[in-house]
């Protein structure tokens, strides 16, 4: 147990700023402001709390030797869940209570912008991870047709017009609005698309300033759409991109929320498809913003769950890659429900101890590696449990809005003091791994990207995971599954750990850390079809969630063709989750953005003169400037990332 000297140490390292580590584990929050240290400290203590009073005695020993990593371990012992699927249609609906006051129905879609903004707020505070809608075109095409109403009522006022039909026959494609009154339908038109775009651009820039969390942090929200092909759907699609293209009020990149742009075969993919539009200025924003991020409805393990009656089923994905919508209790759909939460799997230190690396033996211990790794797995998949159960016990009133206001599908059933557990068995619990590639190369000396023989292994031992939580799902009869983890902190912390028992190893553990997932290392030179042909068979056994990206220079603002091309080869290939990963640098002095040296090339002013803002990607949000906002691990990532051609 950690003495009172130990316990003021802490707070020394965090209060005096000495540990740069700890104050950007998360590049979210600004741990050098006083909320984001308070944060911190408290943190920490969770931290020591669990582990000395709440963690499983084997699950322990496993975090101190190395093996395995739990997620957010100081939301432990309080039984906070992660993330959650947000039912907007219900919630705007039918009004909600912040619990502060209640909230009307909105009548038009500026409102109801406006509201889901205070409804990402709100929920954030019941959980300690991201908030996604998972199908906002649907969700807030109906407010659109509200104003379109609004606004032709107000036509006709204008222009005396008046035509025997009704109400509900007034809507953006009404061919008897706009034959009985056009003036009124045109002006209804212009207004509508005016205020959504408004709408949108207020949404944008509240996601981007709304500090609702400790440490200056902004909620961690996401938005998936692309789907909805009616006129007030696609509306709410193109406006969103078009807010995020202009950027914020100095035409900085925005960092939230994150966009998902949800792919399909005959809806968005194709000249002729009614949303190939959208799905060109997808890539045109992508291209200029690092967003949107796209999904793959039709990739193998995603299609199965798609109706194409209940948008509701459409996958979709937190910003990270977070994927919840299978169920082994039949709620395969999206909303209402979320990740509980993870713990990793060290895989390099299993790699070491098994693999050839160290020069003590000619031939990987393929067996011994294997029993090991069921070892750790078996670990982890008990402090799942082990926390399940804390979660489990809390009563209702504890995450209050999520519970009382049904964010969480069944909650508003619940009294206050009534346990949540019936209704978690619908959340995921899941084991991540990092270091695939690392791994390979303990085991056999190459990994997975240097030969194909190692690619079969490296899939092998995936696809041994999977098998494990499919196992564990029966066993436990609850929805266990495998991540891809989007490794932050982590990605040094292991690193840390191995090198000073290993010492350093060749292509192992000589880098500040481990290559995220089953990524194809960051430095490895490799043309972007062929990383995206090495990395697509990993997502279909990641059904926790997954993503791959490829990293191009510069240039992709001006070659959005060459983009769109890219997008659609990764989703040709079964891939579930894709994005493209290109420097973005800005001049705080004459607001260019683009990629800038040690000079800007618009102004001419200087690194020495300025502080030149440089935006990157990180377990797969934006996090502003990486130089002051990661740790030294992701640092050091960055600075190897190759571009792939």
């Amino acid at each position: 147990m950690l003495s009172d000297s130990n316990v003021r140490t802490i707070g020394e390292r965090v209060i005096g700023a000495c540990d740069p580590d700890i104050l950007r584990e998360n590049a979210n929050l600004n741990g050098e402001s006083f909320s984001g240290k308070m944060s911190r400290l408290g943190s920490e203590y969770a931290k020591w709390y669990a582990r000395e009073f709440i963690l499983p005695k084997e699950l322990k020993q496993a975090v101190d030797q190395g093996y395995i990593y739990i997620h957010d371990l100081d939301q432990y012992a309080l039984g906070t869940t992660n993330c959650i699927f947000i039912p907007f249609n219900r919630l705007l609906e039918r009004g909600f209570n912040t619990g502060n006051g209640s909230v009307r129905t909105p009548q038009t879609i500026m409102s109801a912008m406006a509201l889901v903004a205070i409804i990402f707020q709100a929920q954030q505070n019941s959980q300690f991870g991201g908030v996604s809608a998972n199908k906002i075109d649907w969700d807030l095409a109906p407010y659109v047709a509200r104003s379109f109403r609004r606004h032709f009522s107000k036509g006709q006022r204008l222009f005396a017009e008046t035509a025997p039909f009704a109400y509900e026959q007034i809507h953006m494609e009404s061919e008897v609005a706009r034959n009985g009154c056009p003036r009124s339908y045109a002006f209804a038109m212009e207004e509508t698309v005016a205020e959504t775009r408004q709408a949108a651009e207020s949404l944008i820039h509240n996601l981007n300033t709304m500090s609702s969390r400790a440490g200056g942090q902004i909620p961690f929200t996401s938005l998936n759409y692309g789907i909805c092909t009616s006129p007030e759907g696609r509306l709410v699609s193109r406006t969103l991109l078009e807010a995020t293209i202009s950027g914020l009020g100095a035409g900085e990149t925005p960092v939230f929320p994150q966009h998902i742009f949800q792919c399909k075969q005959g809806i968005n993919q194709k000249p002729g498809d009614p949303n190939y539009d959208l799905f060109l200025l997808a890539v045109e924003c992508s291209s200029k913003r690092l967003y949107p991020n796209f999904v793959n409805v039709d990739a193998s393990f995603n299609l199965p769950y798609y109706r194409e009656n209940d948008p509701d089923t459409i996958i979709a994905t937190m910003g990270c890659r977070t994927r919840t919508i299978g169920d082994r209790f039949g709620r395969n759909r999206q909303s209402g429900k979320g990740n509980l939460s993870f713990n990793t799997i060290n895989l390099p230190r299993i790699g070491i101890e098994h693999g050839i690396c160290r020069g003590n033996r000619s031939h990987p211990d393929i067996k011994g590696f294997y029993a090991t790794l069921e070892k750790s797995m078996n670990i982890a998949v008990e402090g799942l449990i082990h926390r399940y159960h804390i979660q489990a016990r809390q009563p209702a009133k504890a995450s209050d809005f999520m519970m009382r206001e049904d964010v969480w599908e069944g909650g508003g059933q619940l009294s206050a003091e009534e346990e949540v557990g019936r209704l978690l068995k619908h959340g995921t619990l899941a084991i991540g791994f990092i270091g695939l590639a690392e791994c390979m190369k303990a085991m056999y000396g190459m990994h997975h990207g240097e030969s194909d023989t190692v690619h079969r292994e490296a899939q092998r031992v995936i696809a041994a995971m999977r098998a494990f939580c499919d196992r564990m799902s029966e066993t436990h009869n609850l929805n266990i599954t495998l991540f891809a983890t989007p490794a932050e902190g982590l990605a040094g912390k292991f690193t840390k750990l191995d090198a000073a028992e290993f010492g350093s190893i060749e292509g192992v553990t000589e880098r500040e850390y481990y290559t995220n997932s089953f990524h194809i290392p960051v430095y490895y030179k490799v043309t972007a079809a062929r990383k995206i042909d090495l990395e697509a068979p990993f997502h279909a056994y990641c059904n926790a969630g997954a993503i791959s990206y490829i990293e191009l220079d510069g240039n992709a603002r001006s070659n959005p063709e060459a983009f769109r091309s890219i997008v659609q080869y990764a989703l040709s290939q079964n891939t579930g989750y894709f994005s493209i990963n290109h420097p973005i640098d800005r001049c705080p002095d004459c607001g260019y953005e683009g990629i800038i040296g040690s000079e800007c090339p618009q102004c001419g002013t200087d690194e020495e003169a300025t502080h030149f803002q440089r935006l990157r990607r990180v377990t797969g949000y934006l996090t502003g400037d990486y130089t002051v906002r990661f740790n030294a691990a992701k640092q050091a990532e960055v600075r190897d990332r190759v571009k792939h051609r």
